[in-house]
């Protein structure tokens, strides 16, 4: 009793200093997301500028206006959406990999981001402004909503839905719904709108601003929340269905429940940020090397490393081609493809030796 009490005490140690230098790692992050660019601002300038707008700073300000304007209200609301929107695929693809038992889950596996992508799309090729600057956002999240309602729809039968008939029935929505968009592109009266669509539905965080940020935080907290309360129910199903259900879990209810929230957390993602891949899948993975597999451990750290990520993914994308600004999907997905494939590989071999670590 004594050693476990130790070895717990030694593992929260752990956790605190891997998330200690994590909350650093994101403030020297955010820091550098706002002071690169095509015009550099010293990082203490950077911070005098933020200190000074939050009202902590009454010294005389030393930079331009022209700093100002940049730092808070260009690249500030663009980190803050990269903070939150990493985060928050992070924490969706760790608890994806839980419920389905599947370490190759995403946060795209129920057809969401291709719901999403169809209702910017139709924005995009009509010309709709209904909801005037957030109408495109408006549109993804309806789509995104839209698709899981089609998704649940097909996948229960007899009352129940299963993982295997919901992933199924997202995979053939998703196949559907892109196969729309194409036709929508293919059809459109006017040709200048296919370099709009390609920049969306490969992610991106420029033209975010203050009044769009509180949608995607708010869903980014409620999610963390969840899961959180609910980590305990995650641990039990990396023990099997069987296991989980002799210990009072109903697996089904649980994973229905999971899903639906999840996927309303990942629609919203997708309104404000487009469809960024990958981020979902490798961070669980990451984190779990560093903290092992508890949810309790995993779900902050994870929140924490795919926040810090996609600031850095975006400083690159902002600044490899500069003046041209690569979508940050591109950068992503070129580092989550090979890390993709070393997973089928190491999935591969375990399979064939059991006795493989």
């Amino acid at each position: 009793m004594g050693r476990r009490r130790r070895m717990n005490r030694s593992g929260d140690a752990a956790l605190a200093l891997t998330l200690g230098v994590l909350a650093l790692l994101l403030v020297l992050s955010a820091t550098a997301g706002l002071a690169i660019g095509s015009v550099h601002v010293p990082p203490g300038q950077v911070w005098g500028i933020v200190t000074h707008a939050l009202g902590a700073d009454w010294t005389d300000p030393d930079w331009s206006r022209a700093r100002e304007t940049i730092v808070l209200d260009v690249r500030a609301p663009r980190v803050l959406l990269g903070a939150v929107t990493g985060a928050g695929l992070a924490v969706v693809g760790t608890a994806m990999q839980a419920l389905i038992r599947n370490p190759l889950a995403e946060p795209y596996l129920l057809g969401v981001s291709s719901g999403a992508s169809l209702g910017a799309v139709s924005v995009i090729v009509f010309g709709v402004s209904v909801f005037g600057p957030v109408s495109l956002s408006a549109a993804a999240f309806a789509g995104a909503l839209g698709s899981l309602l089609v998704v649940y729809a097909t996948a229960r039968t007899g009352g129940r839905i299963t993982s295997v008939r919901l992933v199924l029935s997202g995979v053939a929505t998703a196949a559907v719904l892109t196969a729309v968009m194409d036709l929508l592109l293919l059809t459109a009266g006017r040709g200048n709108e296919a370099r709009a669509v390609l920049a969306w539905t490969l992610g991106g965080l420029g033209g975010v601003n203050w009044g769009t940020l509180w949608l995607p935080s708010a869903a980014l907290l409620l999610g963390i929340a969840v899961l959180l309360v609910q980590s305990r129910h995650l641990n039990l199903l990396l023990a099997g269905e069987e296991a989980a259900t002799t210990m009072g879990l109903d697996v089904a209810r649980f994973r229905t429940r999971m899903f639906i929230m999840l996927s309303l957390v990942t629609g919203v993602l997708v309104a404000a940020a487009g469809p960024i891949g990958f981020v979902g899948l490798m961070l669980p993975h990451i984190v779990r090397l560093f903290v092992g597999g508890d949810h309790r451990r995993v779900l902050p750290t994870a929140a924490l490393g795919g926040a810090v990520f996609l600031i850095w993914a975006d400083i690159a994308a902002r600044n490899v081609a500069a003046p041209m600004e690569i979508p940050v999907g591109v950068l992503t997905a070129l580092c989550g493809g090979p890390f993709f494939l070393w997973l089928m590989r190491r999935d591969a071999r375990r399979n064939a030796d059991p006795g493989v670590a």
